[in-house]
């Protein structure tokens, strides 16, 4: 999430933010969960009670009881007769001055919408439906899909890892300026990239940072890469180019994403109409349990702006399923994309159910069970890759090509007359793995705080608010998109630690896997990946307020991960205030007492090596290095911090630094660079500029967005600062070419920082994991020697 910015006297908050990752399902308090279902439960009448007619909306009568997608007629319905209501015309010539000039075309359209996904013979909804049972183009709809339950890593990816692992040689030859003949392939670093949330901001940003990473030879020694921008870069439009994808976010992002000329034009005319819409009809004419809502509509409205090329002819069908991009992982050709999503389990229901099976216990309060489930709410992590859609929590996955699709006890069934659905389509994936707009209250709130400091009686408010966090955490205003729940029937399969609640659910309710870390290093770091190094590219508007780095200690620690750096990420800024009041924790304290504790830490303060770290490093810079260790710990303390590597307050010397990452014990290697703000950023070249579309133009007119006019319009890469420019913010979705110059300038700045530490990084692992091999092939060629005996 990132922070929400405030133009001229009015606060607004856009429908969403371009998130990275995405996240999961949730259980609200019985009192906020109604306003959570009702849809749902809509969607589900007559559903159960006849499944010959599952894929129809229809009930067991055969007739139709107000289907979604009778629902959705009525919603276009609405928006036709507002936007051409007689009211508008009471206001005479003043409409034109008030109203954008895009609603006039707006009923027509929405028109021409309604009629082509009515299904009715020859519409496209029509068409797309027949597509659909078509196994000639969908011949994944053929294939009996089973849930894989394990721990290890699919059969696919496997080998997809040796492979890669012998493509990575020749690229870290040239990385490290190493003969080729001498790599050997064992000791070639797991390497991984992965890149924040932040909107179109991480999107830019992430673009040059991964950029300037293939520039210098990294990202091809690399074997994963980032989320949003995966999907771009392994599309036909992009060809994986990143030089072309900079093109393509200039032609593209000059027009809002919900500009609705440009959106609805995208929808209602050939060919993209049937490429964006066909996994929308797809999902709700053959799932009788699907719902729609903006997640939904979001995910449209995002293909539409960035899967569809310029010229808006040249859209690919490949583009639109995910495990097409197998065809580009092949012999190990690219990096592994691995997109995340999240559930959020809130087990209130559960305790409900104890409280009224106790009979001598009476009905517990709303109040009751939101307290008693403060401590048991988590998210549960969910990735995507080409090959599989797997939950490490939950030990479960089922093929990428069955996304979408119902099982039962581990199994989907596939018969003549039950052909499943095809594989669920990127546009609707899109919009899960962006949907930062499914936050809590508690993100909400931490959103508009820094906004509404200086209102009258903000200290008070804020206070109540600060206390009732608790709560706000659990409550999601916006719901989740859903997914068909693929481990129904499975509970005795699975882990005793799965929720009860999962198996009770037909869909998995994903979102932003922002909402649990806006970093998403956990499935990098998941056994059998064994990553040696993760080079994490950090765009969150919340960069030095919110250490997404420190959060994975406590998934690293509950997993069991060894070697990671515990204590990475920016450092804390530790006070008096804070002194005092964890010193004040133990009530048997006298006053006399906390004053000379108090004393001894004012005179302590800084004396402490990681506050003179702190203090020199003045924060962190744009290349930041942590590493950890692999050792047996016998003590119960808490590990120490990791060491920061590569210090500024080390000058020239880092041999400190390549011992600690050559030791038998080190272990992970953390690589992170923050956008932050660089004066000596060099400027970019001036080019011709690009004159905007006229409907561009309107838009930036009609947008609460609109950049402030004292604001230079081109501006530089020494001049940005992400934390205060209007344009980088999470919320802003309208980029000029020039504005994608300067941020993409940054980020390759920012990178440029820091290279030659990178390739000191890699090539001390590198030589660390030969040291190792050799030290193992030496140990058993003396086991062999002391087996032998001679004749």
């Amino acid at each position: 999430m990132g922070a929400a910015r405030v133009t001229g006297l009015k606060w607004t908050v856009p429908p969403a933010a371009l998130a990275a990752y995405t996240v999961g399902e949730l259980s609200h308090p019985r009192q906020s969960r109604a306003q959570f279902t009702t849809s749902r439960t809509q969607h589900n009448n007559g559903s159960e009670s006849s499944k010959s007619n599952a894929g129809s909306g229809l009930g067991g009568d055969g007739k139709d009881h107000g289907s979604i997608w009778n629902n959705i007629g009525h919603k276009f319905d609405e928006v036709k007769h507002t936007v051409g209501s007689g009211e508008w015309v009471d206001v005479g010539s003043l409409k034109d001055y008030i109203i954008p000039d895009w609603t006039r075309f707006l009923p027509a359209t929405v028109q021409k919408l309604q009629r082509e996904l009515s299904l009715s013979p020859g519409s496209l909804a029509d068409d797309i439906w027949r597509e659909a049972r078509d196994p000639d183009i969908n011949p994944e709809i053929l294939r009996e899909a089973k849930v894989r339950v394990s721990e290890d890593l699919c059969v696919e990816e496997q080998e997809f890892r040796r492979q890669r692992q012998r493509k990575v040689v020749k690229a870290l030859s040239s990385y490290l300026d190493i003969p080729e003949e001498d790599i050997n392939p064992e000791d070639v670093p797991v390497i991984a990239m992965c890149g924040s949330g932040g909107g179109l901001r991480a999107l830019v940003a992430g673009t040059g940072s991964y950029l300037a990473a293939q520039e210098a030879g990294l990202w091809d020694s690399g074997v994963s890469g980032s989320c949003w921008l995966q999907t771009l870069y392994h599309s036909s439009i992009v060809q994986r180019d990143f030089d072309k994808l900079v093109d393509h976010l200039k032609n593209r992002l000059s027009v809002h994403i919900a500009f609705p000329p440009a959106a609805l034009n995208l929808l209602t005319t050939a060919p993209t109409n049937k490429f964006l819409l066909s996994g929308f009809v797809e999902k709700l004419k053959g799932d009788p349990g699907a719902d729609f809502g903006l997640v939904d509509i979001y995910g449209l409205l995002l293909a539409a702006r960035l899967l569809v090329p310029r010229g808006e002819l040249g859209v690919s069908d490949a583009d639109f399923k995910l495990s097409n991009q197998r065809a580009n992982l092949i012999n190990g050709a690219h990096p592994l994309p691995i997109y995340t999503a999240v559930r959020h389990e809130i087990p209130v229901e559960a305790i409900e159910r104890e409280h009224e099976n106790d009979k001598l216990r009476k009905r517990p309060t709303p109040e009751q069970l939101v307290k008693e489930s403060r401590s048991e709410a988590w998210f549960q992590w969910f990735e995507f890759t080409p090959y599989e859609f797997f939950c490490e929590e939950l030990n479960a996955g089922i093929p990428t090509w069955a996304l979408g699709r119902h099982f039962n006890a581990g199994r989907s069934d596939v018969s003549a007359e039950n052909l499943p659905l095809p594989e669920l389509r990127i546009p609707g994936l899109m919009g899960v793995w962006g949907s930062a707009f499914c936050a809590t209250l508690s993100h909400y709130y931490k959103e508009i705080r820094p906004l509404v400091r200086g209102l009258a009686g903000f200290g008070g408010i804020d206070s109540l608010i600060q206390g009732k966090n608790q709560d706000l955490i659990k409550v999601h205003p916006i719901d989740p998109a859903g997914i068909p729940n693929y481990i129904m029937g499975m509970k005795d399969q699975l882990p005793d630690s799965c929720p009860e609640s999962i198996f009770r659910n037909d869909h998995l309710r994903l979102m932003d896997a922002g909402m649990s870390n806006n970093l998403p290093i956990y499935p990098l770091i998941r056994p059998g990946r064994d990553v040696d190094v993760i080079v994490a590219f950090d765009a969150s508007a919340d960069v030095k307020q919110e250490n997404w780095l420190s959060v994975v200690d406590g998934y690293a620690k509950q997993r069991g991960i060894r070697g990671w750096p515990v204590g990475a990420g920016w450092p804390k800024d530790s006070s008096l205030r804070d002194t005092e009041k964890a010193l004040r924790e133990p009530e048997n304290i006298t006053n006399e007492q906390l004053t000379d504790k108090l004393a001894e830490a004012k005179n302590n303060s800084g004396n402490h090596p990681a506050d003179q770290e702190s203090k020199s490093g003045t924060d962190l810079g744009y290349c930041n290095v942590w590493v950890g260790t692999t050792e047996e710990r016998t003590s119960k303390d808490e590990p120490p911090p990791s060491k920061r590597l590569f210090h500024p307050s080390h000058s020239e010397d880092h041999s400190e630094s390549d011992f600690h990452l050559m030791r038998p014990d080190a272990g992970i290697a953390v690589i992170y660079f923050p956008l932050i703000p660089n004066p000596s950023a060099p400027d970019i070249p001036p080019k011709p500029k690009i004159r905007p579309r006229a409907a561009a133009q309107s838009m930036r007119q009609d947008s609460p967005q609109t950049k402030d006019p004292e604001q230079p319009l081109d501006p530089h890469p020494n001049s940005i600062d992400p934390d205060v420019d209007d344009f980088l913010s999470t919320w802003n979705f309208i980029y000029t070419p020039e504005q994608i110059d300067s941020v993409v300038g940054l980020a390759k700045a920012n990178f440029s920082e820091g290279e030659e530490q990178t390739r000191r990084v890699v090539r001390a692992v590198y030589e660390r994991k030969k040291s190792d091999r050799l030290q193992k092939e030496a140990a058993e060629a003396r086991k062999k020697m002391e087996g032998f005996v001679p004749l």
